[in-house]
């Protein structure tokens, strides 16, 4: 189990910066009874320049606060003081490389009346890669994504997340590392907690948007095929097409990129090391720590210092 605070932990909780182990909550909250809560899950970097980098702040706290809006729950901050508020709870508690996790939860209510009010968390703790970094042995779940129909599927809210617990459990005690979740028209949709590509003939496929949740990572994926020309096409596709693949990654903020080994125990015949796959997998590391952009600066002084 993870250790995700300890005695000298500061999170920020409503406009406060205080102790893990004395901050408090209702046990009445509307959050804690039904799910109903809406949350991020974004990592910050120690970059080539030895600095701290949230990756992508300002996007995840906009679908932070467009998951809020799609629940019907009050977002009284802007994304320019929570961006803020992250960098401190990062400096108060000495980390760099770190995950974090903001959460907007309600007050107590047991009815179902719209709140006039809402809290929010901001945590942060050391945390490895969430499914490791080992090619995964992947279960075709008989949990299917939730309806789009039944839930604003766009939302990242935290009562969507049984269904991913269920069906990760459901992988790991049938002796796989994650489950594969498909829509309710048995089209492949994404991992519990991850959206996923497959590459066949020199190509790139990944779910089209409808039935998953539109990931941060995934848009990344599709910005970096585009800077290296890769080719990317957004469609259904069953379990029986994506067998056919020569390679697959999931992509999520906590997973960052992972390839797998097999599906239902059917292997993927291209080797890692050798595929598109493996590429945009080195690119993804190279983004986030700023690899790129400290040779671009260093390119820039050497090339004003030719020119005087």
């Amino acid at each position: 189990m993870s250790t995700y605070y300890n005695e000298n932990t500061v999170l920020f909780l409503n406009g406060a910066y205080v102790k893990a182990t004395e901050a408090k909550m209702d046990f009445y909250s509307q959050s804690l009874h039904y799910g109903y809560s809406v949350f991020e899950g974004i990592r910050s970097y120690k970059t080539v320049e030895g600095n701290t980098k949230i990756f992508k702040a300002e996007e995840h706290y906009e679908r932070l606060k467009n998951s809020a809006a799609a629940l019907n729950m009050p977002f009284h901050w802007t994304v320019e003081e929570l961006i803020e508020a992250t960098y401190a709870v990062l400096e108060k508690n000495n980390l760099q490389d770190a995950y974090i996790r903001p959460v907007v939860y309600a007050p107590a209510n047991m009815s179902f009346v719209k709140n006039e009010q809402s809290f929010i968390l901001i945590e942060a703790w050391e945390m490895g890669l969430f499914l490791g970094d080992k090619l995964l042995r992947v279960m075709t779940s008989s949990f299917q994504r939730p309806n789009p129909k039944g839930f604003k599927i766009q939302a990242k809210a935290a009562g969507h997340y049984v269904n991913s617990i269920l069906a990760s459990q459901e992988a790991k005690a049938a002796g796989f590392d994650e489950a594969l979740l498909l829509d309710m028209n048995d089209n492949v949709a994404e991992g519990p907690g991850a959206n996923l590509f497959f590459e066949k003939d020199g190509k790139l496929f990944t779910p089209a948007l409808g039935n998953i949740l539109p990931g941060i990572t995934r848009a990344t994926v599709l910005e970096i095929c585009d800077e290296l020309n890769i080719e990317v096409e957004e469609k259904f596709f069953t379990v029986d097409e994506l067998k056919k693949a020569a390679a697959v990654f999931y992509c999520g903020t906590a997973a960052e990129i992972v390839g797998w080994e097999s599906l239902d125990d059917v292997k993927f015949p291209l080797n890692w090391n050798d595929s598109i796959s493996r590429r945009i997998q080195q690119a993804y590391q190279e983004l986030v720590i700023e690899k790129n952009v400290a040779s671009q600066q260093q390119e820039a002084i050497k090339l004003n210092e030719v020119v005087m």
